[in-house]
């Protein structure tokens, strides 16, 4: 097991900094560069032009400014934004908690809900509440998530008034913990509804193709009550592809952040990129995209990992 986390820690610093390289050739690839902003502003001289350029060190061909990006950031210097001179890595860590929140929250509602629902759809296979949970997964996976977050806002917030339109707090509100809750209601919802269907349909699937094997009639033979049959000996067994899948729908579940943040208005990484983006702010851009791709990578190792601990037939190697 320690052999396989190490080769596969290994192969992520690869992967790091393809993803890296990547990335910083898009940002200078941009129409306008980093200096997009100031450019585009009319009382910005060509003299203050060239002036930020030897501040941030722009003026130095790409592979440099790449080197020396690469080499402050393994010491923990993400560099500073470009307006207000903040430290990224503080400006980001800053947003991780809201982002957290929310999508640790939505994730466990979808995998409660989704495993449960996919499980009764298994059970009774062909019955009104298969049909139905089968028709609103496919429904909820046809609609975009930002379709879903503006229907809310409209439906909830606008017309029946039930919830609040977005933020994280109400003005002199903020450390109210109900006022907290009152506030995620409508994002957990929105962000968690097409992971909920994704889960219903990946678990009915695992369930449908366990409860159709040997040791599964063999219980049941034994004179073991169904639901023992289902929690002791079929769960178990189902839930082997759904850890998996957990590794999977992390890109997923940081891109549905990141649409589900922008419309509430969510205070979160989501949002900030979102709104580096709009401002060009590409030291922050960069840092949220290796933040998120070395998230991304831990998730995926874990859910190996967890997989090799459910199943003991399953051994981690090379």
């Amino acid at each position: 097991m320690l052999q396989f986390i190490l080769k596969r820690l290994l192969y992520a610093i690869p992967l790091l900094i393809g993803v890296s390289i990547i990335g910083f050739a898009l940002m200078h690839l941009a129409p306008g560069g980093p200096l997009g902003v100031y450019t585009l502003n009319p009382t910005v001289s060509v003299q203050d032009i060239e002036r930020i350029k030897v501040i941030y060190g722009l003026d130095q061909p790409t592979y440099i400014q790449y080197m020396r990006w690469a080499g402050n950031m393994l010491v923990g210097d993400w560099g500073n934004t470009f307006f207000g001179g903040r430290p990224v890595l503080i400006v980001i860590l800053e947003r991780v908690p809201a982002t957290l929140l929310l999508a640790g929250l939505s994730l466990s509602i979808a995998i409660l809900l989704g495993t449960g629902i996919g499980m009764l759809g298994a059970v009774q296979r062909y019955s009104i509440f298969d049909y139905l949970a089968t028709t609103g997964a496919m429904f909820a996976l046809s609609f975009p998530t930002f379709w879903f977050g503006l229907m809310a806002i409209f439906v909830f917030a606008v017309e029946m008034r039930w919830f609040p339109s977005g933020g994280m707090f109400e003005l002199g509100e903020e450390g109210n913990v109900l006022d907290l809750l009152h506030h995620l209601v409508l994002p957990t919802v929105v962000l968690s509804l097409v992971i909920v269907a994704t889960w219903s349909r990946y678990s009915r699937s695992g369930f449908l193709e366990v409860i159709g094997q040997d040791y599964i009639r063999t219980a049941h033979a034994k004179g073991l009550s169904n639901r023992l049959v289902i929690t002791r000996h079929a769960f178990p067994n189902a839930a082997i592809p759904l850890i998996a899948l957990l590794g999977v729908q992390m890109p997923f579940l940081f891109s549905g952040a990141l649409v589900t943040e922008t419309i509430f208005g969510w205070p979160g990484m989501g949002r900030l990129f979102v709104d580096a983006l709009t401002m060009k702010e590409y030291p922050v851009l960069m840092g949220l995209m290796m933040f998120t791709a070395v998230f991304v990578i831990v998730g995926n190792l874990l859910a190996d990992i967890g997989v090799a601990m459910v199943d003991p037939r399953i051994r981690l190697e090379g």
